[in-house]
């Protein structure tokens, strides 16, 4: 049976983000699939835990942009030292 790409430590790999800057660790020898770029690694590939380490250390929150904004716009001053919700959250 084939060892699954992602889970070689001898490959070389690329740090991926998306448009929700989402992070993904990818093999190099496989084309970056659209709506992705590399973020890391360039131009040759670096280790594969190196690329885990970097994506642990940048992609700290990991829900999407969207959701982060869409938090982010509907907060209330103060309501998550409080433990307070907002209106909507109490409809």
């Amino acid at each position: 049976m084939a060892q699954n790409p992602f889970d070689d430590d001898s490959g070389s790999f690329y740090a991926l983000i998306n448009h929700e800057e989402q992070h993904s660790l990818w093999p190099t020898f496989k084309p970056v699939p659209g709506g992705w770029s590399i973020v890391y690694g360039q131009p040759e590939g670096k280790p594969r835990q190196d690329v885990l380490d970097w994506i642990d250390e940048h992609w700290t929150d990991i829900r999407p942009k969207s959701l982060r904004d869409h938090m982010a716009r509907h907060e209330t001053p103060g309501a998550v030292e409080a433990g307070a919700t907002s209106t909507a959250d109490q409809a």
